[in-house]
């Protein structure tokens, strides 16, 4: 049976649960990407889209722990594309990463090219997605990395995993029996609540890191973030709404699409038909930025478990970064929605990410060539000034909310220990923002509202037990600590990962020098690596070339 059309365009949040299977120690799985347009008609408009194999969402990749995953991505579609596979580390695999005109130059029509790589420390549910602007809203799918054979799970096994895209759909559920739920908010600029009405989930793992088991009758999920979590049908038999909604944090100042909750159904399998579904209720206003930061900020890493390591207590790097939007002018003879009629930008301590146009990043790196981007991104803004408050009253702070526009980019020797304080600011408006590392997994130290202040605050940081990450909320007005180990090779993103409309704007690039041995510096890219446009306008041009807000 089809997806209702409404499914491809509202933000959705995928809830996957899979069978058990045994798959072979450190196989080689191998998936075709066929990428194609598809003809949908939402709301009576008909509208072209990219797919991967026809498939809204795309195929699952089912791996283990060990495996070599092996795609071969053939584009037959009318745009340049990549594949980024979200969470996952890129040991010695830089050139898979699939970030667009960072790690390659994108695969263009009537082109084709195989990521290869090992997926090794990791275990949990990640996902893959389009990295060309917002063609990740339909070219997305399930990354799901279960432990070698004989390896269990570190919390009971469940009764069963059963596959299922989270839109209108009922779930049956045996009493007394406890499932699987592995989430995964693929939605492009939507940090959404997830709820079942009655009933507690036990979050077992985020982000495809295992963690204490923390008991809660609602999730929060940023864009491109997941949780694997426990449900147990331990209430009376009935009917029971399943329900995801949007968060909302930015004020009235930036336009935010209209969204309404999407609802499915827990049924128990002895339940009436005619039986009425219990609600639930969403979070909402004040309560709901409270509610999200009590999830987010309760989470903590399941010590000695499978794959855990210890915060590192010396740090070679600090970097105090401020993030949110800006401004920037708006072309003659057009009309801008933002404020004093100026278009959007992103900043990360004042500046904007500016793509390459005609090499990859990490191509220019790898060989040398100068003239791409700049070894400058600075470890504090150029100007201290009330982060969480911001108010245009002098000429300096209007100043402020235009930022330089530059390709800068912040080396790290190999195995250095980099220690980042994000802190969000009211340049434009607070709003949360999810923050997503490439090539890593990183502590969150600690979260807070306001300013961050170095005494004050520190003191406050988890270094017992931190929770780890790859993508992480950014409380609006508000701060994180973030630290990492900068133990892999190569150039990896660090930007916001609801920025569709913000086109590489919330970014700034981490290079990786290499350390002592061949094992542990980059490999040179393989010989079929993609080659750039002559044209460097085609990437910003896609920005508004696929239309998904109807």
């Amino acid at each position: 049976m089809p997806l209702p059309i409404q499914a491809f365009f509202v933000p959705l949040l995928f809830l996957f649960f899979f069978f058990s299977s045994s798959i072979a120690t450190a196989a080689i799985v191998e998936h075709v990407f066929q990428v194609k347009n598809v003809v949908v008609k939402p709301l009576c408009k008909e509208q072209m889209i990219p797919t991967v194999n026809g498939s809204l969402p795309g195929p699952t990749i089912n791996v283990r722990e060990g495996d070599t995953l092996v795609v071969h991505v053939i584009n037959n579609s009318t745009y340049n594309i990549t594949i980024h596979w979200h969470g996952v580390f890129q040991l010695k695999s830089s050139w898979m990463d699939g970030a667009n005109m960072i790690s390659q130059c994108p695969i263009q029509p009537r082109n084709n090219f195989t990521y290869r790589f090992d997926i090794t420390g990791q275990e949990g549910t990640l996902l893959w997605h389009a990295h060309v602007v917002n063609l990740r809203a339909t070219l997305h799918g399930a990354l799901i990395i279960r432990p070698r054979s004989g390896r269990p799970y570190p919390f009971p096994k469940p009764y069963k995993e059963v596959p299922l895209v989270f839109g209108m759909f009922k779930l049956r559920v045996v009493q007394g029996k406890t499932y699987l739920l592995r989430i995964i908010n693929a939605a492009l600029n939507t940090h959404l609540f997830f709820k079942i009405a009655s009933h507690n989930v036990t979050v077992v793992s985020v982000d495809a890191v295992y963690t204490t088991p923390y008991v809660s009758d609602v999730m929060i999920l940023t864009p491109g973030q997941t949780v694997d979590a426990l449900l147990t049908a331990d209430q009376p038999s009935g009917m029971y709404y399943m329900e995801i909604s949007p968060y909302t944090s930015a004020n009235s100042l930036v336009p935010v699409p209209p969204s309404t909750p999407i609802r499915g159904l827990i049924v128990y399998e002895d339940a009436k038909s005619t039986a009425s579904p219990s609600n639930s209720l969403m979070p909402s206003g004040m309560n709901a930025i409270s509610t999200a930061h009590r999830f987010s900020s309760n989470i903590t890493s399941l010590v000695g478990g499978p794959y855990w390591t210890p915060v590192p207590d010396h740090v070679d790097e600090k970097m105090f970064v401020t993030m949110g939007l800006g401004l920037k002018p708006c072309p003659p003879g057009t009309k801008c929605i933002g404020p004093f009629g100026q278009r959007y930008a992103g900043s990360l301590n004042n500046r904007t990410f500016v793509i390459p146009g005609t090499i990859s990043l990490q191509e220019a790196y790898f060989y040398n060539i100068s003239g791409v981007y700049t070894d400058d991104f600075p470890d504090q803004p150029p100007m201290k000034f009330d982060y969480a408050n911001f108010g245009v009253r002098t000429n300096f702070e209007y100043k402020l909310m235009f930022p330089e526009r530059k390709t800068s980019v912040k080396t790290l020797k190999y195995n250095s220990t980099v220690e980042i304080v994000v802190q969000n600011t009211g340049i434009i408006t607070p709003e949360s923002h999810p923050m997503h590392l490439h090539g890593f997994n990183f502590y969150v130290l600690g979260y807070g509202f306001g300013n961050y202040d170095p005494i004050r605050d520190a003191d406050k940081l988890n270094l017992v037990n931190p929770q780890m990450h790859n993508t992480v909320g950014v409380p609006p007005g508000g701060w994180v600590v973030l630290r990492f180990k900068a133990n892999n090779p190569g150039a990896w993103m660090f930007h916001c990962h609801m920025d569709a409309h913000l086109p590489y704007g919330i970014v700034m690039v981490f290079i990786v020098q290499n350390g002592p041995s061949p094992e542990t510096s980059m490999q040179p890219p393989p010989s079929n690596l993609p080659q750039c446009t002559r044209d460097p306008t085609i990437y910003e041009s896609l920005a508004t070339s696929v239309d998904l807000s109807s």
